[in-house]
């Protein structure tokens, strides 16, 4: 068996004398592992970095063993990011995150689309915003997708100020009324869209994606949320 896609390097283990185990997103196979015999050498191994944007070939005899990978650098991502810690971080936690979350050779187009996009908004104004988009996007695929567009008690779409850690609903700050200690907060760059207004809107949309992919993608697996993705929200409050 073969065939042929676009990755985005999510991990790279050494395996044996030279090798490499590596896992990547690609756009038309989902989260797919295979070996690189040599990956693991001076000269391939920049290729297969977390983050990596790679053309690939994977070959084997069977279609569920674990095949081979063989490999050319597109965009070299995590070289971009290696003099900058909170993108390195934010890098490491994006890989982490969807290699942990999705499931195995189940093909997620959109998923891939929306990492190639943070990626490429690394160095940017703006990029942290990026990765809690790709995050609501990643619970979207997943079937956990969260309504933040109107208001769940009266169905308004202005003052959007809290999210139900029930439902994933949005609600208004006027329909929160006494209850409003018990909803998670809504930031407004993600009812309104735009960028964060401060620090603390960014921190508040990462806690509320963070709240719904522990609830409803890691906790089911017994798994917590990956500790690279806690190193970078704590790099982004240093």
């Amino acid at each position: 068996m073969e065939w042929t896609d676009r990755g985005i390097v999510l991990t790279g283990r050494p395996h044996g004398e030279g090798g490499l185990v590596a896992s990547l997103l690609t756009r038309d196979h989902g989260r797919h592992a295979g070996f690189v015999p040599g990956g693991g050498s001076r000269r391939a191994r920049p290729i297969w970095q977390p983050g990596n944007l790679v053309d690939v070939v994977w070959r084997a005899r069977l279609a569920e063993q674990l095949g081979n990978y063989s490999g050319e650098l597109r965009e070299a991502y995590a070289a971009r990011a290696l003099d900058d810690a909170s993108e390195l971080a934010g890098l490491a936690a994006a890989c982490a995150t969807i290699d942990t979350a999705l499931p195995e050779r189940e093909p997620h187009p959109a998923v891939f689309e929306g990492f190639h996009a943070f990626l490429a908004a690394l160095g940017h104004a703006g990029w942290p915003m990026i990765y809690v988009r790709l995050e609501l996007g990643l619970l979207q695929e997943l079937g956990f997708g969260l309504d933040l567009e109107k208001c769940a008690v009266s169905g308004d779409t202005e003052d959007l100020a809290f999210v139900s850690p029930r439902t994933g609903r949005a609600v208004s700050r006027a329909a929160a009324g006494p209850y409003k200690e018990k909803l998670l907060p809504l930031p407004a760059f993600l009812s309104t869209g735009g960028l964060p207004a401060d620090d603390d809107e960014l921190h508040q949309g990462l806690d509320l994606t963070g709240y719904f992919l522990e609830r409803h993608v890691f906790w089911p697996q017994n798994k917590p949320l990956p500790p690279a993705r806690s190193r970078f929200k704590e790099t982004l409050h240093r």
